[in-house]
Formats: C-alpha cells, structure tokens, sequence
C-alpha cells in the first residue's frame, strides 16, 4: 500500500529553459525558505521532468534560480534512484573518468560523449530541512553531477573541448528550438 503521493502528481508542468537562457548559466541562489512554496517547486519539478522524459532536472530549468534538483534515475544495475536534494553540495566525485553519452532536457535531441566520474555524492537537505546524503555510480552517478553543474550555471557543453564542443554547439545553434531559428 502507497502511504505518499507520486511525486509530481500534484505538480504543474513548467516550459524548459533551453541552452542560450541566461538563467542556465548564472549560478542558483541556496533556498533559505522552507515554506510550502518549496514544496510546490518540488512537485512541479518532478512533473515538468516526467513530462519531458528525464530522469533529473534543476530548479533554473524551469526558470527557478535556486539550488534544487529533483531525480528519478536508475544505476548501471538498474537500480531505481528517486528524490530531490534542496542545497546540494557535490562532496565526492571520483574514482574512474569515464566518457559517455550525455543529454540535457535544456538542449533536446543532442548528446555528446562527455567526461564523469563513475562514483558521486552529494549531500544537501530535503524539502522537510532533513539532512540528506546520496551517493551513485555509473549512470546515476553521472546524473547527479550533471544536475550539481546546473546548479553552477554550467551546462554539459561547457564540460567537453575541442571537435566534440563544437560539435554539440553547432548542434543547438542548428536546432529547431534555438533561438532566431
């Protein structure tokens, strides 16, 4: 038997912010309220990610320029990863570098081979203010360092050099949702 809601159920469906909006590259303010309109956050992000077919999503991709993120993300194993992180903090990315697909909900229909590390933390606190640390490898892994970097003001691009950078930015500039396309 469910005790809580789905999360995003109650949530409202919000237009993503696409790569070249000034609000994904300025970093996020920490959230120092704790109120219900953190919680109504939450739950749109959770929407808006299930409605765009994500498996993570940071506040200022909807607009929002506060540190929160929301993940629902399976582990190399399959493993199923669900939850949000308000205040996030990256603590441990390490051990092996490995490079892989990598796509953003801000730049769709684009992927490029991007550099991360197999293991990650993060640590933060829930909407409640209820300390919360969670640790991934693999895919989730590279979920959750992604969703860290919006929170930077970074976008996945920023991270890749030389032919496989202006590859992906030849690519949005050349997509249908860019702007003065």
């Amino acid at each position: 038997m469910r005790n809580r809601p789905i999360p995003g159920s109650t949530g409202r469906v919000h237009a993503m912010k696409l790569f070249g909006d000034p609000v994904l590259s300025a970093p996020c303010e920490p959230v120092t309220d704790f109120g219900p309109a953190l919680g109504a956050l939450v739950e749109d992000l959770f929407a808006t990610m299930y409605a765009a077919r994500g498996v993570g999503l940071a506040a200022n991709q909807i607009g929002v320029p506060l540190r929160v993120f929301v993940f629902d993300c399976p582990d190399d194993e399959d493993v199923r990863h669900l939850g949000h992180v308000v205040n996030p903090r990256l603590t441990e990315a390490d051990g092996i570098t490995l490079r892989g697909p990598e796509g953003c909900l801000s730049l769709p229909g684009i992927e490029a081979g991007t550099e991360r590390f197999d293991h990650a933390v993060v640590e933060g606190i829930t909407q409640d203010g209820e300390p919360v640390r969670i640790g991934g490898s693999g895919f989730f892994a590279r979920c959750l360092q992604h969703e860290c970097d919006h929170l930077e003001g970074m976008v996945y691009p920023d991270r890749l050099s030389g032919w496989r950078r202006s590859r992906a930015l030849r690519a949005a500039r050349r997509a249908p949702w860019a702007t003065g396309s």
